[in-house]
């Protein structure tokens, strides 16, 4: 999973992704363009249940799931026209699977705005504009040559330059394209378009530390204009630097000290999961205990495929153990013995926290 870390300049965005991955590879400086080449970092999936098996198993290895986070230059009213560093910054956003945008809540006079003060609807409304209007010269392109093709009177192509048509008329008029309902097969024909409004879109409040705690999720979202679905993550760039020097147990104690349940990186992979549709399931042995990330609704062998394409062409059975039961029983041979191991076929729908294990013919 890669998430593009978006938003104005000086809103936070380098120093939340520094203390995200516990790098200083983003410079993070007080005027505008400081991220020259977006910055990639890649970050553990925290998860208690990897842990947990770790101390049934004790494995030789342990490789937990990983979320690629990118850094990416401040973008500015007029990018799509190449204002600021322009479309080479957008064009990074198009690899992402996400686009977390940073909108500044905090004030502080050392830190200058780059329009003069904080404003987070202005903000989000200028990123979000400076998205479409990128996609809607994406669309324009590709709309000529659509009804060119059209001409020949082939009926997919009738079909696609209509489509293409329909998108450009979206975006004309403001809209974002993952707002819009589309058939499966429309989808699939938009897809390689790589259109940016087309992605999940999470919003990460950079707050004050005195703001952390008690930042009201909902009255932002209701001033910001948000569906009800649409996550906030409320994260202090400040807080999530300081928790980078410290010990997993310093961390948990100076948590408690704040009144936070968890950090806000957890908060941001928890969000972008639930937004993606992502699960995790585990391959528990003596060798290695290992997480790996699907989608809600694959079944065996999509899950299979993840760890090889030959364990999803090949796909035999799943050897299926529930987490809650693994952990209860404390060990494979146990749950074997216990009857909690069960045989799963070509069409079982894999849940979270499933232990797997193939078997599948070469």
């Amino acid at each position: 999973m890669k998430i593009g870390i978006v938003g104005l300049p000086n809103v936070g965005k380098s120093t939340l992704f520094n203390a995200l991955t516990k790098s200083k590879s983003a410079m993070a400086a007080n005027y505008p363009f400081c991220t020259i080449d977006p910055n990639v970092g890649v970050v553990e999936v925290p998860d208690e249940r990897l842990q947990k098996l770790v101390e049934l198993v004790h494995p030789e290895k342990t490789i937990p799931a990983i979320v690629e986070f990118v850094d990416i230059a401040g973008l500015v009213k007029g990018a799509s026209e190449g204002e600021g560093l322009g479309n080479q910054f957008l064009a990074h956003i198009r690899e992402c699977d996400a686009i977390a945008q940073v909108v500044r809540v905090f004030s502080d006079g050392n830190v200058i705005h780059v329009h003069g003060n904080v404003d987070p609807k202005r903000d989000m409304e200028i990123l979000e504009t400076e998205l479409i209007l990128a996609d809607l010269q994406t669309v324009q392109k590709r709309l000529a040559k659509a009804k060119s093709d059209a001409k020949s009177g082939d009926k997919k192509k009738v079909q696609y330059a209509t489509l293409v048509e329909r998108v450009e008329r979206m975006l004309t008029e403001g809209k974002k394209v993952i707002d819009a309902e589309f058939t499966d097969e429309e989808q699939t024909d938009i897809r390689d378009l790589h259109l940016l409004t087309a992605k999940p879109l999470l919003y990460i409040a950079n707050v004050s530390e005195n703001e952390a705690k008690d930042f009201d999720v909902e009255v932002f979202k209701k001033n910001l204009a948000l569906k009800p679905n649409q996550k906030v993550i409320p994260i202090s760039a400040k807080i999530e630097e300081e928790l980078g020097a410290l010990s997993d147990e310093e961390a948990k104690m100076f948590l408690q000290d704040l009144g936070l349940k968890e950090t806000g990186l957890n908060g941001l992979i928890r969000a972008a999961y639930e937004t993606l549709g992502l699960i995790t399931y585990f391959t528990a042995g003596v060798k290695e205990v290992r997480a790996w990330t699907i989608h809600l609704g694959d079944k065996g062998p999509q899950a299979a495929g993840v760890i090889h394409t030959d364990f999803e062409k090949g796909y035999i059975c799943a050897e299926t153990i529930a987490y809650k039961d693994f952990v209860a029983v404390g060990s494979e041979a146990a749950a074997k013995e216990k009857g909690f191991m069960r045989t799963e076929g070509k069409e079982y729908v894999v849940k979270d926290g499933d232990i797997m294990h193939f078997r599948f013919n070469n």
